[in-house]
């Protein structure tokens, strides 16, 4: 198989597109990918450094208000929409695929003006822009939320989930002793994104001591652009702090109970290992997206939401408690995420995207 794949901006994006290749790869050891992302985000770096051939398009995002600023982006899209047609038509693709992100607007465009087939991922559960531009230029659409189905055409749109979930289902599982934690305490486990989040670490530094009493186990990720600020003050003995982990998965296997943001990678991950949840959703995302994300789930009674303005001392820590002694919400909390979980993503999009390629009528 011969792809085309683009994605860009936010890991959030960029890791569903490596999980989509390390299927392919897995399927097709022979697929030959060519992946064209940003020249100045961080798949300008990532990518290259796993060696899968990368090619940097010049290009940003439009601001949703009216500014100058517009015009020198639609500018760079015409300039990046003549680059793709020419990578595309170079590489000649099987199937060109598009994880999200403003780079992947002028890619899909420039394939479907080729001919080749197109397919796009919709990770969250608000549209994103780009996505929403360009549903008349492709042929099929996975999306990671049923609710977001309605949003796209009848014929073109499926359930796949978000191919991050295989990757954490086939995480082995980490010992507990390697974080400084006990085997047979409960578990819970603090993470605010791979960057971790300024507000949310300033208050957790003050929170953190109210778990000293308790007879579970923190384990608190900071975030590496914050861990410095935090590393030198005094935790109590049931509390962990860590500036990041490299395999989360490994860990959340581990877990009993977990705060997080509502990224749509990480709630991938959290359904399909069953994790109870309690999310703060950012607030300072583009169309509030993360909220969204995570009242999905609430609404259907598999997590807990709490806002970052709502979030308080006594609130939070009793909120925690609660889960951890209420055995039957918990369980009723870990059943209902783990059945909205799919758990055979990566199957189900490398399904499509093999079916679109047989049906292709240069393959008769």
């Amino acid at each position: 198989m011969r792809v085309v794949i683009s994605a860009g901006g936010t890991g959030g994006h960029i890791y569903p597109a490596l999980s989509i290749i390390n299927k392919i790869k897995k399927e097709e050891p022979n697929s030959e990918i060519l992946y064209i992302g940003t020249h100045n985000r961080m798949e300008k770096d990532l990518i290259p450094s796993m060696n899968i051939p990368y090619e940097a398009i010049e290009i940003t995002g439009f601001a949703r208000k009216l500014t100058l600023e517009n015009f020198k982006t639609l500018g760079l899209f015409i300039k990046a929409r003549r680059r793709c047609l020419q990578l595309i038509k170079d590489f000649n693709p099987d199937v060109v695929i598009g994880a999200g992100g403003y780079v992947t607007a002028p890619v899909i465009w420039a394939a479907k003006k080729l001919g080749h087939k197109t397919f796009i991922h919709e990770q969250n559960s608000v549209v994103g822009l780009s996505n929403k531009y360009l549903t008349k230029y492709v042929d099929k659409i996975g999306v990671s939320f049923e609710s977001t189905l309605s949003e796209f055409p009848n014929d073109k749109v499926s359930l796949t989930g978000n191919p991050c979930s295989e990757k954490a289902i086939a995480t082995k599982a980490a010992k507990k002793s390697d974080f400084g934690l006990s085997e047979d305490k409960k578990l819970v486990l603090i993470v605010m994104g791979s960057l971790g989040s300024k507000t949310i670490n300033e208050k957790m530094v003050e929170y953190i001591y109210g778990f000293r009493t308790k007879n579970y186990e923190v384990l608190y990720v900071t975030g590496e652009a914050y861990y410095e600020k935090i590393k030198n003050k005094r935790f109590p003995d049931n509390v962990k702090v860590v500036p990041f982990i490299k395999d989360l998965p490994s860990i959340m296997k581990r877990t009993d109970l977990m705060i997080s943001r509502a990224g749509a990678s990480t709630m991938s991950e959290i359904m399909a290992l069953g994790i109870p949840t309690i999310f703060i959703p950012s607030p300072y995302v583009t169309n509030n997206h993360q909220y969204k994300n995570a009242k999905d789930l609430v609404d259907k009674d598999a997590a807990l939401m709490l806002e970052e303005k709502d979030l308080n001392k006594v609130g939070f820590i009793k909120m925690v408690d609660d889960i951890l002694k209420d055995e039957k919400q918990y369980n009723k909390l870990k059943e209902n995420v783990s059945n909205l979980g799919i758990k055979d993503s990566g199957e189900r999009i490398y399904n499509i995207l093999k079916e679109m390629i047989l049906n292709d009528k240069k393959f008769y």
